[in-house]
């Protein structure tokens, strides 16, 4: 048994879908999620500051004493060098390869989509893990970087007239390629899934990376012997943010279903 935290961490908000899905799996873990949201978006970013960003926030975790981190970012996950992930001696998941598999377990065709930010589709990260597990798989990228800022400014319902304009210019182009899979390759688009899913049509299979990511997570920990067995106590979250309390809070309990006011701090993420 180990009652440390599980460590999460997002350039904002994307990285609450994992969050969401590790609460229902693991009810009596503690959680310790971190959103970046001074800085977001990553994907815009270049390959050296996502790096230096990405170690901030796991020393930032590790300073918590976590027994794994999930990097709830598409960004982070598909270009951190491995090196960098394993020098920190704990488990760190990404949520690149239960995506990937997740995609290639339910695609018929060979042809799977992969939408993500501009840093995550140029890093051809996602191609790679797919044809590793698939090798005749043909996988189409296609950069949505309006769909994070979208989510981080609460654009998030179906009806929202600029949201579907915005999703309706990036993913008619998908849609032409004959594909029947797409992996969401990044966590804060499953906050859009209504809107995506409707312009893409209900014959293709949505892969929410974050979903697929909590899963690998908690079989991980049991199969390590990491689980918290303590079940007479429900888990606890704390939410650490580098910028502004208030607009978090109030997206993220939408999200979340309950109020987290009183579970959030901000922290100067530069000094990590």
């Amino acid at each position: 048994m180990d009652n440390r935290s599980i460590g999460v961490f997002d350039s904002g908000l994307g990285g609450l879908t994992t969050v969401k899905e590790l609460k229902e799996l693991l009810p009596h873990e503690d959680i310790v999620y971190f959103g970046d949201t001074s800085r977001v978006p990553y994907g815009s970013r270049s390959r050296d500051t996502i790096i230096k960003y990405a170690k901030q926030d796991i020393r930032f975790l590790t300073g918590h004493n976590v027994k794994m981190i999930i990097i709830a970012c598409g960004t982070v996950s598909s270009v951190l060098p491995e090196e960098v992930a394993g020098s920190f001696g704990i488990p760190i998941i990404r949520v690149l390869n239960p995506a990937a598999q997740a995609a290639c377990a339910v695609n018929r065709d060979g042809a799977i989509g992969v939408i993500g930010t501009q840093a995550t589709v140029r890093s051809g990260a996602y191609g790679k893990a797919i044809r590793s597990i698939k090798p005749t798989a043909r996988v189409i990228g296609k950069a949505c970087p309006l769909f994070v800022p979208l989510v981080e400014n609460g654009f998030l319902g179906p009806d929202n007239q600029v949201t579907r304009l915005v999703a309706e210019g990036y993913l008619n182009d998908i849609k032409k390629e004959n594909i029947d899979t797409v992996i969401m390759g990044c966590t804060h688009y499953p906050l859009l899934y209504d809107v995506i899913s409707d312009i893409l049509g209900s014959e293709i299979t949505l892969i929410d990376a974050g979903r697929e990511t909590a899963h690998f997570a908690a079989a991980t920990l049991k199969s390590m012997g990491l689980m918290n067995e303590d079940t007479a106590r429900a888990g606890r979250a704390e939410y650490y943010v580098s910028d502004r309390i208030d607009d978090f809070s109030e997206i993220a309990a939408r999200f979340l279903g309950s109020s987290i006011k009183g579970d959030v701090s901000t922290i100067d993420i530069e000094a990590y």
